[in-house]
């Protein structure tokens, strides 16, 4: 068992009013699986992304990792857990544009203890000829996949995508999500990737469904699909 999480709960203020992201959420992740979050916009999915990346606290509730609860950890050590265990992919690139892409990923390698090579990285991505290349020299999809090779090179225990495919075209998507693939089997990182179109969701093993911050739907495919083999 990688994540254990029981009751979790998140809830934003803003003045007098509240929103409630997540109502009562009971979730397990094993390690390597493939997990799709799935649901429309405001459903909860990137909260709890966010929430199992250390990135946010929740207002209630309790998260384990490896049996080490993350929701008493204190800022420095849920850091450390954030550098030592995890790989996030967002829909925006957030590459540093005055360094080539081998830059980009030595730094997110900074202080990692078994770091993959930065080369042998964006070879993994397909990026082998543009490493010496800045972000503004690259197309979007090889800039997402230059960020996958960042989020990878630490060799992260959990890999955390949040609509990863959001600011590419399709066909740049679909060789996205083929990286993704690729590193969930070869790296054997727990892959959760959040988003709002089912084609995507198709590709992993599990598919867990949010619907108002609660889980409407937890399934598992029966027939996984390659990522080449969705459109949308």
């Amino acid at each position: 068992m990688v994540y254990s999480v029981r009751g979790l709960t998140r809830i934003y203020r803003t003045g007098p009013d509240e929103v409630h992201a997540l109502r009562g959420v009971d979730l397990d992740l094993l390690g390597g699986e493939f997990i799709a979050l799935l649901g429309p916009s405001g459903s909860g999915k990137s909260t709890l992304l966010n929430l199992l990346g250390g990135l946010d606290r929740p207002s209630s509730g309790e998260m384990w990792f490896r049996g080490e609860a993350l929701t008493r950890l204190d800022d420095r050590a849920l850091a450390l857990y954030r550098r030592r265990h995890v790989g996030f992919v967002f829909q925006f690139y957030n590459l540093i544009p005055s360094l080539t892409a081998r830059e980009n990923v030595e730094l997110a390698c900074d202080g990692a203890e078994r770091p993959i090579a930065a080369a042998e990285a964006l070879e993994l991505v397909g990026l082998r000829s543009r490493m010496d290349h800045f972000p503004g020299q690259m197309s979007g999809g090889e800039q997402q996949r230059a960020a996958v090779a960042r989020a990878i090179a630490k060799r992260p225990d959990i890999l955390l995508c949040d609509e990863p495919t959001g600011a590419v075209d399709s066909k740049a998507g679909v060789q996205v999500l083929e990286v993704i693939e690729r590193c969930n089997l070869e790296l054997g990182a727990l892959t959760v990737l959040v988003t709002h179109n089912s084609a995507i969701a198709a590709m992993a093993e599990r598919v867990v469904s949010l619907a108002d911050g609660r889980i409407a739907e937890a399934r598992r495919n029966s027939l996984r699909r390659k990522a080449r083999e969705i459109s949308w």
